[in-house]
């Protein structure tokens, strides 16, 4: 979404510049940030965990009381030591050695540490420098990201990569066509660019469409470098190439749900535009595309099968990003989503507002039956993720938050809801959030599930994510006790990436500082759209 933001931004005329100067100055006062000493524990040369409910990333069902032993970040031992309600015999339980560290999670669940396929470092626009981003997405558990496009992540890769900064492992899919002296005109400009692509250190290409020739051009000469490839298939090209073109050319993977409706069409070579339509028009493009879904083949019909079925042969990746338009069936929901209030930043909740120029922002006069429309639109959507996943496809969990009300980190464990809610078990959310994710990262034999070799990449909880997945938000879930006492129970209690251990309660605490202090700089309340007082 960034990118076609940037790219908007060439169009404002004087009279927005006033909106923009604001931005900026919230955005400035945020670069005075930097991570401060806290770096989390570790690593060790032996991190011993105790006692905990295994919840792997590859379906299988819980598991414990089991110490989990690391050396050197690699997973060396995983050793079951007793039996549900049967006190614990230590003489049997993995010994820790001279200099190592003993970690009680006595009674915890643990997990593969998260994997975010879709998840924009911030931005100018948003005032969201990478600290605030990151201790988001580590406070809940996010280990691993790729970043689809938006801020230049080479060096923050690497910093993450040494443990230098509190950060996820980074993998950077350069949005096509950034960074070139010329634009990308014939196919021997955009191998080219491709080429340069993988010498600058990314890890793919994020595409939102162009040219056929340039497309099956670029795809190609990405392929033969062995990078990996996503798309978010922009209206502007879908006409002539949507999800099946890019999947047959050697894509790897898809962004949210552009583009498969299209490849769906039985009646029809484009969607059903209004003759008065543009699409500089942010309400008029979501507006619509909340239509589409419905002008696509019917489920379990002779194309749509067809397709699914292709798409399954060719190994490809859906990464739907249920979370990033839900505001559109609900508009409500999200603005009034109670961590606002604590952890986003006064310049994201403007940037979040209705406008003409924030992408993303285009309630400009959203309503019942605009709701109604993206609530068909997310049933039939579901329905085609679920049983592709039911039919062995590889379906991951992406946010693209920052935008339309969804906030870094936050977002994640609502993307692990709305899999749910398209009938996912949630073992298989848990899969689709840790080895699916490593999977089409092409990183499954380092991360994405818990296995004797693999590095030590873990989410704790003291809750079960299984009988509850809200306990995976930082603000928890609501529980009324034995007592009658209405608690919060739940968070994530420590996540552990490349053997350190971060106290994820910590560093949300971090960030609501954060902003705080940007809350004292210009006497700000959080105030929904249009309340003046």
């Amino acid at each position: 979404m960034v990118i076609e933001y940037l790219f908007q931004l060439k169009e404002i005329k004087t009279y927005t510049m006033k909106k923009i100067l604001i931005l900026l100055v919230f955005s400035l006062g945020l670069q005075a940030f930097s991570q401060d000493n806290y770096k989390g524990e570790g690593p060790f040369s032996q991190l011993i965990i105790r006692g905990v409910m295994l919840i792997n990333g590859d379906g299988s069902p819980p598991r414990g009381p089991m110490d989990i032993v690391v050396e050197k970040n690699k997973i060396v031992n995983m050793q079951i030591v007793g039996y549900p309600g049967v006190e614990i015999n230590e003489s049997g339980r993995p010994k820790l050695k001279n200099g190592g560290k003993e970690l009680d999670a006595n009674g915890m669940y643990l997990l593969p540490g998260f994997v975010d396929m879709h998840g924009h470092i911030g931005g100018g626009a948003q005032g969201a420098n990478p600290e605030y981003v990151f201790k988001l997405w580590m406070a809940h558990g996010i280990t691993t990201v790729k970043q689809p496009s938006g801020r230049n992540a080479i060096e923050l890769k690497r910093q993450s990569a040494a443990n230098e900064i509190v950060a996820p492992r980074i993998f950077e899919y350069t949005g096509f066509g950034s960074g070139s002296k010329e634009p990308i005109s014939t196919p021997e400009i955009a191998r080219e660019w491709v080429r340069q692509n993988a010498k600058n250190g990314a890890d793919g290409i994020k595409f939102f469409g162009a040219e056929p020739d340039i497309m099956t051009a670029a795809l190609d000469e990405n392929k033969k470098l062995g990078l990996r490839s996503t798309a978010h298939h922009a209206q502007l090209s879908v006409a002539r190439w949507n999800v099946l073109h890019s999947a047959r050319a050697g894509m790897t993977s898809m962004e949210h749900w552009y583009g498969l409706p299209e490849a769906l069409f039985n009646d029809r070579t484009v969607q059903n535009y209004p003759l008065d339509y543009n699409y500089q028009n942010e309400q008029h493009r979501f507006e619509e595309a909340g239509k589409l879904w419905q002008q696509a083949a019917e489920p379990y019909s002779e194309h749509w099968n067809n397709v699914m079925n292709e798409l399954l042969e060719l190994d490809f990746t859906l990464d739907p990003t249920f979370n990033i338009y839900e505001a559109s069936r609900d508009l409500q929901r999200a603005r009034r989503a109670e961590w606002h209030e604590t952890y986003t930043l006064p310049s994201l909740w403007k940037f979040y507002e209705p406008s003409k120029i924030s992408h993303g922002s285009y309630w400009h006069y959203w309503g019942t039956e605009q709701e109604v429309a993206w609530k068909k639109n997310y049933q039939l959507w579901m329905t085609f993720v679920n049983e592709y996943k039911n039919r062995g496809g590889r379906v991951t969990v992406g946010t693209d938050s920052g935008f339309i009300y969804q906030l870094y980190g936050f977002a994640y464990p609502r993307e692990l809801e709305l899999l749910r809610e398209a009938g996912f078990h949630p073992l298989e959310v848990i899969r689709a959030a840790t080895l699916n994710g490593a999977e089409a990262l092409g990183w499954d034999d380092k991360i994405g599930s818990v296995q004797i070799g693999k590095l030590a990449d873990f989410v704790i909880v003291e809750e079960n994510p299984l009988v509850n997945l809200k306990v995976l938000y930082g603000t928890g879930a609501i529980k009324l006790t034995e007592d009658n006492e209405v608690v919060r129970v739940g968070g994530v209690k420590y996540t552990i990436k490349d053997g350190i251990i971060y106290d994820a309660k910590r560093l949300l605490a971090d960030v609501k500082a954060m902003v705080d202090t940007e809350k004292a700089k210009t006497n700000w309340t959080l105030k929904q759209p249009g309340v003046k007082n």
